[in-house]
C-alpha cells in the first residue's frame, strides 16, 4: 500500500471506541508508524513481523527500519537484542490517546502529501475513487457522455484542480430533499514563485555569490516562521507535448530542501532591530536556490540562457525565468527544459507532519488550516457511503473543498463563485427539482445545511489574555462553534442549537464555542459568502488549534477523532434533528 492510499481506508467500527490496555495495527493504515510518537516509514505489505513491547502491540514488514523501538524483534525464530538505550529513551505511551492514533496517521500522511491546492485536491480525487465514487463532467450535456446521476450513486467534480466537489444520493431520495455540505479550503498561505522566477540577473550571484528566486507573499501568513526552514517547491507545471500537439498539466513535488530563506546573525543586526524580527517582504523573502559557481550546478553547463543554444532563447517568458529552477522541475517530470511553457509553484517546509507532546497528544504540521478540515470531511463522506449510510437516507451529502480563501474567496475557484449554487441546481435538475420545478427547488434550499469548517483558535496558555475570558477552546476539547453578532461567521441561534443536537444525540462531547474579544479584530471565512451566495443556513465551526498561518501548526490528536464524529453523526442524523426543531 502506497503512502498516499493509507488514508484512504474506511473506518467500520465506532469513532469513540472504549480504549483498550494495547495497541494493536494488524493492517498499518497509514506508512507513518507510530510507536509512543516516532514515526518510521515504510511501505505495508502483507508480510508483517512481530514487535513486543512493554503496553504496545504492532505489526511491522520485514523491511521497516526501527529506531529506538523495543527490546527486541523477532524474524521467524531469530531475534535481535537493540542496544539498551534504544529502550531508555522510549516516552511514555498512554492508552488515552492510543485509539486516536490510527486516524492521526492518516491525516498526516494526507498533510505531506497536500502541499498545495492541486496535490490536495488529486489526494481527495484518489479517496473517492478508492471508495466507488466516479467523475462527473457536469460542463458536457450530451446525453450519451454525461453520467447518470440516480439515488444511491456517488460522484465528484473539480474546477482548475484546485477545488472540488464529491455527493452522493440516498437511495430514499426525493425530488424537494435538501443537502447536507460540509464546506472547507484547500489553500493555506504560502510563498509562492512569481510569474517571472529569475531574480538574480547576474550569472555569478552578485556579491553574494548566490542565486534567488523570485516570491510573492500569498494570504496573511506568519512571514517570519518562513527563515531557516528547509523549503522545498510543488504545484503544477504546463507542457508543451509535441507528439499530440497540446498542452497538458503535471503536478510536481519536488520534495527535498532545494530552497532556504537564511536570517540575518545576530551579530550584523542593530538593538534596535533584535528587540522587533522586522522584515521587508519584497527585500528578505526571497530564497537561496543555489550558489553561483557554474562547474557545481550544471557540471558543466552554462548558467545563461544564450549558452543553451535551445529555442527557448526566442521565448520571452523563458527569458525571464531561472535555468536551474526550469531545469529542476523538468528532470523531476522525465522532459525537456525547453516544452515547459508556464507553471503555478509555490514553496513548502519538507519536514513531515509529526506527533508531539509526552502523550502524543498533538499534532505538529504545515497547512492544519486548513488541510485538517479537508481531511475529516472527506473521510465523513466516505465513511457514511462506506457503512450503508446510504440505505436509508432521503438527502443528498455532500463535501466541498474551495480554493482561495486565505485571500478572500473571490475567484472562479473560491467559495464566492457560483459553484456551490450551480452545483445544487444541477444536481436537483438532473433529480427532477430544478428550476424548472421552482417550489420543489426553493423546498430543497429551505431543507439545506453547510457545516462550513475552518480551524478556530485555541487558548495560547502564554497568551490566554487574547481570548475571550468565557469563550476559549482548549485542545483536545472538541469542536469549537465560531460566532459573531457582526456577521463575520454564519452561525446564528438556530444552526448552532441544530448542530449541538446532533452532537448530543451521537453521544458526542460537548461543542466548545469561540467569540472573539470586543477590542479585538474578527476573521472570517467561507460560511458568510456559501449563506448569502446560495440562501441555504449554515453555521462556521472548526478545530481548535495554535499557530494559525505559521508554516508549522499544532492541533489536538483527539480533535482529529471528534471532528470525523462529528461529520459522521451530521450525515446521520441532521434531517432527524432539523424536523424536530419548529421554524
Amino acid at each position: 500500500m502506497s503512502a498516499l492510499a493509507s488514508f484512504l481506508q474506511v473506518s467500520t467500527t465506532p469513532i469513540l471506541a472504549t480504549p483498550s490496555s494495547k495497541m494493536r495495527i494488524s493492517k498499518p493504515s497509514s506508512s507513518l508508524l507510530v510507536l509512543a510518537g516516532i514515526r518510521t516509514s515504510f511501505a505495508w505489505t502483507p508480510s508483517i513481523r512481530p514487535i513486543a513491547t512493554k503496553g504496545i502491540r504492532a505489526s511491522l514488514p520485514p523491511s521497516t527500519p526501527v529506531a529506538r523501538a523495543p527490546l527486541f524483534i523477532r524474524r521467524g525464530k531469530s531475534s535481535t537484542r537493540l542496544p539498551s538505550s534504544s529502550i531508555n529513551t522510549l516516552p511514555p505511551l498512554s492508552t488515552h490517546y492510543e485509539r486516536h492514533l490510527p486516524l492521526a496517521t492518516d491525516a498526516m500522511a494526507f498533510f505531506d502529501s497536500s502541499p498545495d491546492p492541486f496535490h490536495a485536491v488529486r489526494s481527495a480525487s484518489s479517496a473517492l475513487e478508492s471508495a466507488g465514487f466516479v467523475e462527473w463532467n457536469d460542463r458536457d450535456d450530451r446525453e450519451e457522455s454525461s453520467i447518470k446521476i440516480v439515488p444511491g450513486g456517488k460522484y465528484y467534480f473539480t474546477r482548475n484542480k484546485s477545488t472540488l466537489v464529491a455527493f452522493a444520493v440516498g437511495k430514499k431520495y426525493e425530488p424537494g430533499k435538501g443537502f447536507k455540505i460540509i464546506g472547507t479550503h484547500t489553500d493555506s498561505p504560502n510563498l509562492k514563485v512569481k510569474p517571472y522566477s529569475k531574480r538574480t540577473t547576474d550569472k555569478n550571484g552578485g556579491s553574494s555569490g548566490v542565486i534567488q528566486i523570485g516570491v510573492e507573499c500569498y494570504g496573511g501568513g506568519l512571514w517570519h516562521t518562513w527563515f531557516d526552514r528547509d523549503l522545498g517547491v510543488s504545484g503544477r507545471v504546463f507542457i508543451n507535448d509535441e507528439a499530440t500537439g497540446k498542452i497538458r498539466q503535471e503536478l510536481v513535488k519536488i520534495n527535498r530542501a532545494i530552497l532556504r530563506i537564511p536570517n540575518l546573525a545576530i551579530h550584523l543586526q542593530t538593538a534596535k532591530e533584535r528587540e522587533a524580527f522586522a522584515i521587508n517582504k519584497e527585500d528578505h523573502l526571497s530564497p537561496i536556490l543555489a550558489t553561483a559557481v557554474k562547474e557545481s550546478l550544471t557540471a558543466g553547463n552554462s548558467n545563461d540562457d544564450k549558452e543553451k543554444g535551445t529555442d527557448n532563447d526566442a521565448d520571452e517568458w523563458m527569458k525571464h525565468q531561472e535555468p536551474l529552477l526550469v531545469q529542476i522541475l523538468a528532470s523531476t517530470l522525465g522532459i525537456d527544459s525547453k516544452d515547459v511553457v508556464d507553471f503555478e509553484l509555490n514553496l513548502f517546509d519538507v519536514q513531515p507532519s509529526s506527533l508531539g507532546g509526552i502523550h502524543s497528544e498533538f499534532v505538529h504540521s504545515s497547512r492544519l488550516d486548513n488541510l485538517a478540515s479537508c481531511f475529516l470531511s472527506l473521510r465523513g463522506l466516505i465513511d457514511h457511503v462506506s457503512n450503508n449510510g446510504l440505505e436509508n437516507d432521503s438527502d443528498i451529502s455532500m463535501i466541498a473543498m474551495f480554493d482561495h480563501e486565505e485571500v478572500g474567496s473571490s475567484s472562479a475557484t473560491g467559495a464566492g463563485s457560483p459553484i456551490m449554487g450551480e452545483a445544487v441546481k444541477r444536481i436537483s435538475h438532473v433529480l427532477g427539482a430544478g428550476e424548472d420545478s421552482p417550489m420543489l427547488y426553493d423546498r430543497t434550499i429551505q431543507r439545506s445545511f453547510v457545516l462550513s469548517v475552518d480551524q478556530a483558535h485555541a487558548v495560547h496558555p502564554n497568551y490566554a489574555s487574547k481570548h475571550e475570558k468565557n469563550h476559549g477552546p482548549k485542545l483536545n476539547g472538541g469542536m469549537v462553534i465560531k460566532r459573531n453578532s457582526n456577521q463575520r461567521y454564519a452561525t446564528n441561534g438556530m444552526t448552532g442549537l441544530i448542530v449541538r443536537q446532533i452532537a448530543k444525540k451521537a453521544g458526542l462531547p460537548p461543542i466548545q464555542e469561540f467569540v472573539v474579544r470586543n477590542d479585538c479584530a474578527c476573521g472570517s471565512t467561507i460560511g458568510p459568502i456559501i449563506s448569502a451566495n446560495t440562501g441555504i443556513r449554515a453555521i462556521d465551526m472548526g478545530c481548535p488549534q495554535l499557530s494559525m498561518h505559521s508554516i508549522r501548526e499544532t492541533m489536538g490528536t483527539k480533535d482529529l477523532t471528534h471532528g470525523l464524529a462529528l461529520f459522521r453523526a451530521f450525515y446521520e442524523h441532521f434531517s432527524l434533528i432539523d424536523n424536530q426543531i419548529e421554524d
